[in-house]
């Protein structure tokens, strides 16, 4: 009868014991996640800003190129800025699209899912996509500017110039694909991969691997 009521003790100590180290588990795995959400909450914050941006570039662009549909360059300057505008908020809204996704009550592996589709998409078509739009867009800014703020038509009076401005900006385009072969020859495109996804991804990925680690270790 003793050796019965010692068995009985010990089952009651292991499940005890089971469930308090399932407790610790899902208590650990609520902290994480609850800092995973906050982590991300500054790409979001970030993506409202690019919206906004974009709307702003959208705005800009379309008035200028409907203020002036008597000259052809001026149309493609401020369609330009338009698309551009219309770029920002899309890419915004996909990256957006994909952090409303997460489920935070899945299993980690789905999160951890979610997350590699999020840096697959910032890092494959919305960091080249940026790389090469960014070295070209700033030469419409910067003309429309010249001709909102003195009146001069850069393009019409100087078109070499114009030239000059997109060969810098082809300069722009090549420096940074040189960056970026460097780091491929130097073995250091997870550097180059690591800042195109952005600190709130890669915060999220260690928080995520940390539990991943816990459950496995439990």
């Amino acid at each position: 009868m003793e050796l019965d009521e010692m068995k009985l003790a010990w089952q009651q100590l292991n499940q005890r014991l089971d469930r308090q180290q399932a407790l610790n588990l899902r208590l650990y795995r609520e902290r994480r996640l609850d800092k995973l959400r906050h982590g991300l909450r500054p790409l979001v914050w970030g993506q409202a800003i690019q919206i906004a941006f974009g709307v702003l570039f959208m705005l800009l662009g379309t008035a200028y190129w409907a203020g002036h549909l008597e000259t052809l360059h001026r149309i493609v300057l401020g369609v330009t800025v338009q698309v551009f505008g219309i770029v920002m908020v899309a890419f915004a809204g996909r990256i957006l699209h994909l952090v409303l996704e997460i489920d935070y009550t899945a299993p980690v592996l789905d999160i951890q899912r979610r997350l590699a589709q999020l840096r697959a998409w910032r890092v494959r078509i919305e960091a080249p996509v940026f790389a090469v739009v960014g070295s070209f867009v700033w030469i419409p800014l910067l003309l429309m500017e010249i001709h909102w703020e003195i009146g001069v038509d850069v393009w019409a009076r100087w078109p070499a110039f114009v030239g000059w401005l997109v060969i810098c900006g082809w300069i722009s385009l090549a420096l940074v694909l040189m960056v970026v072969l460097l780091a491929h020859w130097t073995g250091r495109m997870r550097w180059i991969t690591d800042n195109a996804a952005g600190k709130a991804v890669r915060k999220a990925e260690a928080a995520l691997e940390e539990i991943a680690c816990f459950e496995r270790d439990g």
